[in-house]
Formats: structure tokens, C-alpha cells, sequence
């Protein structure tokens, strides 16, 4: 499944964008500030229908603009469709697909997996756990998307017992009722961290190898590291039940898969607390390379959007980056110079300049 069409309309610096893209790598290049980082967040945006850059998402209308609108055409051997994605401030996201408002499960069939590098995304190491949690759920999801719905279902869990926790603590209910909810969260709990253990088992060689192979000594490694030692959900309940005088103490749920972490080691330390910057981000970078990995043998390859990042890279990393880059599937990569970019001028590569909000190239130049 790949993005052929990029229609926007108000996003950012951009009024108008449409833009036709290749099968493989489209590199943009603009000075800082002329849109590039803007170019590659509408199309996450159109994917997703969320920014990832922002949760003020009135941020991403243009200046001056009332509401903003992306549109997506996507392609697959035997199917084509029409994404888009509406929002003004105050008012519901627009949702459509070929027309009609979609449920989850049909714009999961008619989009690719996309897979993002912002300088921000170093947070995926530097950051809070709840960061690397919700990258590896939005993993799971994309790998096996029937299981995206267990995540929702635990935090809906977690919610009601922490709701009943406040009623117990304010003499409105018993603490007895809590064993009804305990096993809603175990039932939900072991599950989604069942979905974590095989989801990092399948990743964890291609993270090795990817970072091996973009500068990290072969030593790299991925680790699921979950808070609960439960096996099945009766092993949680019964953890449940031993802190529940705990959590009607502090007034919420002390213990469980909301508070395991992803672990992205370098010579058996946490990149996070000793890794250089340089180091963090070939983490980070590893991490979705060995992403598409998987998911390119599930048929699935992602969409690779990256941001300015080659500008950190010592020459022979920029060539190994965009080795892989041209290995397969398709991305965009953005620079503030072409010549970051090795082979970027070669044929097979289509290239595009930005400046001021404005794309210089046409659709078909971009196409062919």
C-alpha cells in the first residue's frame, strides 16, 4: 500500500499543496523554516488524523485560515482509495474514506503503516516510559491489526477501577466490588502484555542488526521490561489483590502494564541514561528501521517520513541510511542540503526544493 497523492489545503505555511509521489525515495530539500518539516507532518496527518508534532492541533491551520483539510489517495495491487481528513477548532474531525465516514478496521485496510523521525521523537529514548508504551501499542497495532482494540479496552478497565477506587474512598461504595474490576483489568492486562512480549520478541534481532549496521556496536538491544511478573490473568489478579491497600491509599491503581516500559540498551546501558545524543539517535532510528522489518514481512511495509535526519550523521552513516532507505518501500526524507542526501541526485531518487511554504517540482517530475 503506498501514498500516491497528496492534496492539502491551509496546513501550516502551505495554502495549496498537490503533489504526486513515487513508489520509493522523494527527498525534500529547503532552508529551515521553508516547510519541509510542515510537508511531512500533513501527510502523517492525513494518515492518522493526528499531528506529531503538536496536540494544540489549531496549530497546524494556516495563518489567517478557518479550518485545514488533507487529502490522500492510496494504492495497493488491487485497490485504490481517498483519504481525508478535515478539522476546524471547536468542531469534530471530518473522517473520510472514498467518501463515507469509515470505521477503524476499514481505514486500517486502506492506509500503509507510517513510521515518523522528528528530532522530537528522541523522546522515545530520552522520555517517560508512557512515550515508548504507546509507540510499541501503536506497533502491535499495525502489525496485527485485529489486536488494536485490546489497548482501549485495558485503559477503559483501568479507568472504571480507579473510579471505583475514589468511590471507596469516599464511603460510596464497597472495597469487595473491587474484585469485579480486578479481573476485567487482569483479563485486558495479560493480554496486552502478551501482545508486547511477541511484538518486541519479533523486533528485537532487527534492532540489533539495524543499529549495527548505522553505527551502535552489535551489543544494541530492544527489551520488553513489564511491571507485572503475572504469567495469565489469574497471576495478575492475585497482584491486584495483594497492593489493593495500596491503591485505596494513593486513590488509583499502583500496578500493571500501564506502567511497563521498552528498553533500547547499548553495551547492556540504557541509551536513555548514558547513550550521546548521536547514539540516542541511531536508537531511534533502528527502532523503525527494524519496524519495517517486520512489518515488510507482514506485507505491510510503513511509510518512513524523516526528518532532517541526516544533518547529525557523519558521511559514511548518511550513505548506510540511505542504503537502507532505497532497500525498500517508501519515504520521504527531508534536508537542509541536497548533497546530505548520497545518490539524491541519481535518477531513481525524485527530488523536490520547498521554500516559503512553496513546492518546486510538478506531480508528473515527481512521478515518473
Amino acid at each position: 500500500m503506498l501514498v500516491t497523492r497528496v492534496r492539502v489545503r491551509d496546513f501550516r505555511n502551505y495554502e495549496r499543496i498537490d503533489l504526486d509521489l513515487g513508489h520509493g525515495l522523494t527527498v525534500v530539500s529547503g532552508q529551515n523554516g521553508a516547510g519541509k518539516t510542515n510537508l511531512l507532518e500533513a501527510v502523517y496527518f492525513g494518515l492518522t488524523a493526528r499531528s506529531a508534532r503538536t496536540t494544540n492541533e489549531r496549530e497546524v491551520i494556516r495563518h489567517g485560515a478557518a479550518l485545514t483539510r488533507v487529502a490522500l489517495t492510496t494504492s495497493s495491487a488491487d485497490a485504490e482509495h481517498e483519504l481525508e481528513v478535515g478539522f476546524e477548532p471547536g468542531q469534530p474531525k471530518r473522517l473520510r474514506l472514498d467518501g463515507s465516514v469509515p470505521d477503524a478496521f476499514t481505514v486500517g485496510e486502506a492506509r500503509p503503516p507510517v513510521s515518523v523521525f522528528l528530532p522530537e521523537r528522541l523522546e522515545l529514548v530520552k522520555g517517560a516510559p508512557a512515550h515508548r508504551r504507546a509507540h510499541l501499542d501503536r506497533f502491535v497495532a499495525a502489525v496485527w491489526p485485529a489486536r488494536s482494540s485490546t489497548r482501549a479496552a485495558y485503559g477503559r478497565a483501568l479507568a472504571q477501577r480507579n473510579a471505583l477506587l475514589g468511590r471507596i474512598r469516599a464511603g460510596a461504595a464497597r472495597e469487595e466490588s473491587l474484585a469485579t474490576w480486578d479481573a476485567e483489568l487482569a483479563r485486558h492486562g495479560a493480554a496486552l502484555m502478551a501482545d508486547r512480549r511477541e511484538a518486541v520478541e519479533q523486533l528485537a534481532s532487527h534492532f540489533e542488526r539495524r543499529a549495527g549496521e548505522l553505527g551502535l556496536s552489535s551489543s544494541a538491544e530492544l527489551r520488553y521490561r513489564p511491571r507485572s511478573h503475572a504469567q495469565d490473568a489469574r497471576g495478575l489478579v492475585e497482584e491486584l489483590s495483594g497492593r489493593r491497600e495500596e491503591d485505596l491509599a494513593r486513590g488509583f491503581t499502583s500496578h500493571g502494564p500501564h506502567r511497563d516500559d521498552l528498553l533500547l540498551l547499548h553495551s547492556g546501558r540504557a541509551l536513555r541514561a548514558f547513550g550521546s545524543q548521536g547514539q540516542q539517535r541511531v536508537g531511534v532510528l533502528a527502532l523503525l528501521f527494524g519496524e519495517r522489518d517486520v512489518l515488510a514481512a507482514c506485507s505491510r511495509p510503513p511509510l518512513m517520513l524523516l526528518d532532517d535526519v541526516m544533518s547529525e550523521l557523519d558521511p559514511e552513516r548518511r550513505e548506510r541510511l540511505t542504503n537502507l532507505l532505497r532497500e525498500g518501500g517508501q519515504a520521504i526524507v527531508t534536508a537542509t542540503d541536497l548533497e546530505h542526501v548520497p545518490g539524491a541526485r541519481d535518477s531513481a531518487i525524485a527530488t523536490l526544493a520547498v521554500a516559503d511554504g512553496v513546492l518546486r517540482a510538478t506531480p508528473r517530475s515527481l512521478a515518473a
